[in-house]
This record gives structure tokens, sequence and C-alpha cells, in this order.
């Protein structure tokens, strides 16, 4: 069994743009969607999110707080990440998570009407590179 280090997660984390984030719908389900993380993962297993207010997203969040993220990057290495997600409101607070990137998506950047960002911490990430495989309990 392969001992990757949080840190290790993390950093292979940031290369890796795109990952399917998995929620609870209100009828108990598990609907799953691209997003982008836009490479912007803390050391500890934090990561970031942008959605409009009146998404499905934000709607099965509000009533379910876990949620999964599963990354898939160019080596071959797989992540499946649960945790908890938290609904910031806060402007202040998406300024030091914006990407210019995020522009596309959100005209009016960080001032955009309903904007929401998700943080989801990590509470387990279990990961696999070829045989090799691991799990870190955050």
């Amino acid at each position: 069994m392969s001992q990757l280090s949080l840190e290790d997660i993390a950093q292979e984390m940031r290369k890796i743009d795109i990952t399917m984030m998995s929620t609870h719908t209100s009828g108990e389900e598990i609907a799953a969607r691209p997003m982008s993380n836009n490479r912007d993962v803390d050391f500890d297993g934090t990561s970031y999110f942008f959605a409009m207010d009146d998404t499905r997203t934000i709607s099965d969040i509000s009533k379910n707080k876990n949620v999964g993220l599963t990354y898939l990057g160019d080596d071959g290495l797989q992540i499946a990440l649960e945790g908890d997600a938290e609904l910031v409101r806060d402007k202040s607070e998406f300024e030091s998570h914006w990407n210019p990137d995020l522009d596309k998506w959100f005209e009016d950047g960080v001032d955009t009407d309903g904007l929401v960002m998700i943080k989801v911490d990590a509470t387990r990430i279990h990961y696999w590179n070829g045989r090799e495989e691991g799990e870190t309990k955050v």
C-alpha cells in the first residue's frame, strides 16, 4: 500500500483542474457534476469551487454538507475525496480564491449576483496510482 502524505495529495490535486463533485439530493439520490477547482487546493486538503446560488449543487449542499470529489490525473493517479462542504457568501473571501479563468463563467467576477463559494474540507481521501493505493484520513 502506497503512503502519500496529505501535502503530496494536495500537490497532485493542484495539477488537476476538473473534478466530479457528488452531492446528496433531497430524494437521497447522488448527483454528480463537473466542477473546476482552479487548482486552488491548500496543503491541508481544502478545495474551493464557485457556483450560482440557484443551482441544484447549492440546494443539495444546503440540505446535506457531505460531498464527494473525484479527480483523475494525466499520469493515471485517481483520487476520491469525501468532505464537508461549507457555503460561503462573503465577497471578501471570494477574492482570495478567485482566478481570472472564472471570469468566463461569472461575467461580473466576485460581484456576480448570486455567486457562492463552496469550501470543501476533506475528511477522508482514497487514492490509486496503478496497482498502488492508499488512504489518508484528515
